[in-house]
């Protein structure tokens, strides 16, 4: 084993930057998989682990590398240090020693037992287009005597959204190659490699763990309870001040885990540095998190994951995500070639809502996503965008997509006579408020969605400042939208029209209208759907979906699926919209820009404390339209980093 001094442990987190125990810490490998897991050990979830991969073929993601079960042997005594809540237990079982956890620039956790001083941190080196990703344990000894360490992989090998219990015809045989041990329990996945630095010993010792218990998909009405998978022991012995590290590869080996490990934490720290020194603070840590979405498909394409632990690629997630990602950080060619890779999913003017490793993978159930796609491609040209890419390759896309809703096409997309964009039906949710429960769709919005007539309006005007051909449609649509949505007593927009009848509920659909340069509406018009949403839907961390005043206001998103579902666009809160209402407030002010901005600002900043409640580093994908605003779905959302980014970029650029 290679002995090596290293640095001091790391400090325990201080009182400022303390969060709770069960804070989730993520890391991402870039090509669709993750760890993640509780800063104090426990798994909660059944998508907490060391990595959840997706395998190279395959759409969706397993769980391989669940957890690790340490023992320390020192001075006759052995210290176990794995954390885990059993089934039969109230509580979850904790190591018998201290145990501090540091999340950056690594998740690394101190343990301080009876003698011993041991630190573990675990690393993914991301994947690139000559080598596939690598997960990477480090152990060192920072105390003054020898330690054994012996170390039990956990392994899922499973759906990572499922918990299947245990199968006893798991093939236990273990393939040896130098310092590197090969197994494969079942054929779902390919080889997983364990390989060792230096010279380590491994016990061939199958065995099931069995009855692990996952508190919150318990409380989320999901199976909680499955089993997890050892083929044996790695036993290592450290000497003081040295350390040992452990790597894990599908299909071949890691050849150098030192160099692994060192690679990937000094990717990190670095960077940490680019945070921390950052003019915007919270805009560097949004920052620092963005390329966390960001991922290799298989053959190469670049795309966004909608959010961890368990969204995959999600074509409205990605294209409202996108600016903010790419563009608001200055990274004008990430945002081409996203753009670019979706053309050839492109089918009958739609995009995927849910992406396949092909389109003929993909599920079609949006009719949206392709309108964001084109509001994306707008904002890419509007930020100075490769002009030659626009004109070959994106504006010839965009006018497919108008010529696809001028004739009807799928999900009952189709222009009506005055100009404006049907979608959806009554038994299917195709917008962004999409909850479904056993009794059909939460919110029903087909027909005429505000949000929709929006994006399609500014579409056509596009497109019309580069043909001439589209300006009567542009007109025709810019003036419909008016005449039929906009609430002249109520000084606001409706948030669709049905049958002719506009529907008056209070939503933040109408901001999008309010927000987007190329919109029908005056700064008055813009001006009374933001003092709407103001008055009704505004929260320190987002906007509500509907006003707490209506009757179908549900304030607390909790409970199993179908209690959550229906408070899930019925008054739950989202961060996303905070790009729309801050663009829409600026548009509303254009001669109080600078005083409209330090409002904003003081308003966005009171969102920064998110980045160490619940995901560290990122902002939870909703919150409890009530008070104290509760944080709730995933830890981490695309759409909600992509858009705090642009909003603190819009708000940078009306303060200068």
């Amino acid at each position: 084993m290679t002995t090596r001094r290293p640095a001091d442990p790391p400090a325990a987190p201080n009182a400022a930057a303390a969060s709770s125990a069960d804070a989730e810490w993520l890391l991402t490998d870039g090509a669709g998989g993750y760890a993640c897991g509780a800063g104090d050990g426990v798994p909660r979830r059944r998508y907490h682990g060391l990595w959840i991969a997706r395998p190279g073929g395959q759409a969706r993601r397993m769980a391989v590398v669940s957890a690790v079960d340490e023992r320390v042997l020192f001075d006759g005594r052995t210290t176990f240090l794995l954390r885990a809540h059993w089934a039969d237990q109230g509580e979850p079982a904790r190591p018998a020693a201290d145990v501090d956890f540091v999340p950056t620039p690594l998740p690394t956790w101190i343990t301080t037992g009876d003698g011993f001083v041991l630190e573990r941190s675990v690393a993914l080196r991301r994947g690139a287009a000559d080598r596939p990703p690598v997960c990477l344990l480090r152990w060192r000894n920072h105390g003054r005597a020898t330690i054994r360490l012996h170390v039990r992989p956990l392994l899922g090998w499973c759906d990572a959204d499922h918990l299947p219990p245990a199968d006893e015809r798991f093939d236990g045989a273990v393939q040896a190659r130098g310092a590197s041990w090969g197994v494969r329990p079942d054929p779902r996945l390919p080889t997983l490699w364990l390989t060792a630095d230096g010279v380590a010993a491994f016990v061939v010792e199958p065995a099931w763990y069995r009855r692990f218990l996952y508190a919150t998909d318990r409380d989320r009405g999901y199976d909680h309870v499955g089993d997890r998978w050892t083929p044996g022991v790695v036993e290592f012995e450290l000497g003081p001040g040295s350390e040992a590290t452990l790597a894990f590869a599908l299909a071949e080996p890691c050849a150098e885990p030192v160099a692994a490990f060192d690679e990937a934490l000094a990717a990190a720290q670095a960077a940490d540095r680019l945070a921390a020194t950052a003019r915007d603070r919270f805009a560097g840590r949004l920052a620092r998190g963005a390329d966390d979405f960001l991922y290799r498909a298989d053959g190469g394409r670049l795309g966004v994951l909608a959010g961890f632990p368990w969204f995959g690629e999600w074509g409205r997630d990605v294209f409202v995500a996108l600016p903010g990602l790419t563009l608001a950080r200055g990274r004008r060619d990430l945002c081409a070639e996203v753009l670019r890779g979706a053309l050839p999913f492109l089918r009958r003017g739609l995009l995927p809502n849910v992406y396949g490793a092909t389109p003929a993978d993909s599920h079609y159930d949006s009719c949206d996503a392709a309108l964001w796609f084109a509001l994306a491609v707008q904002r890419y040209a509007d930020a100075g965008g490769d002009a030659e890419l626009v004109a070959r390759e994106l504006l010839p896309a965009l006018a497919a997509i108008a010529r696809a809703y001028e004739e009807g096409t799928d999900l009952g997309l189709a222009v009506d006579a005055d100009g404006l964009l049907r979608a959806g039906r009554a038994d299917l949710n195709a917008t962004w408020m999409d909850a479904r429960t056993k009794d059909g769709p939460v919110t029903p919005r087909a027909g005429l969605p505000v949000e929709i007539q929006a994006l399609w309006h500014s579409l056509l005007a596009f497109l019309a400042e580069r043909d001439d051909a589209w300006h009567g449609p542009r007109d025709r649509c810019g003036k419909a939208f008016v005449r039929a949505f906009w609430l002249a007593d109520l000084k606001r927009l409706a948030d669709r029209v049905h049958d002719g009848v506009a529907d008056a509920s209070v939503r933040p659909n109408m901001l999008v209208a309010a927000a987007l340069p190329r919109s029908p509406l005056s700064a008055a018009q813009r001006a009374g759907c933001v003092a709407a949403a103001e008055a009704e839907l505004l929260v320190p961390i987002g906007l509500r979906t509907l006003s707490p005043r209506d009757g179908a206001y549900r304030g607390r998103y909790e409970g199993d699926q179908e209690r959550r579902d229906r408070a899930y666009h019925q008054g739950t809160a989202w961060p996303w919209l905070a790009g729309f209402y801050v663009e829409a407030a600026l548009r509303a002010a254009p001669r109080a820009h600078k005083r409209t901005a330090a409002k904003l600002r003081a308003w966005l900043d009171g969102i920064a404390p998110e980045l160490d409640r619940a995901g560290l580093g990122h902002v939870s994908e909703v919150f409890d339209g009530d008070a104290p605003h509760r944080p709730g779905g995933t830890f981490a959302q695309a759409w909600n980093t992509g858009e705090l980014l642009r909003a603190l970029a819009l708000v940078a650029e009306a303060q200068a």
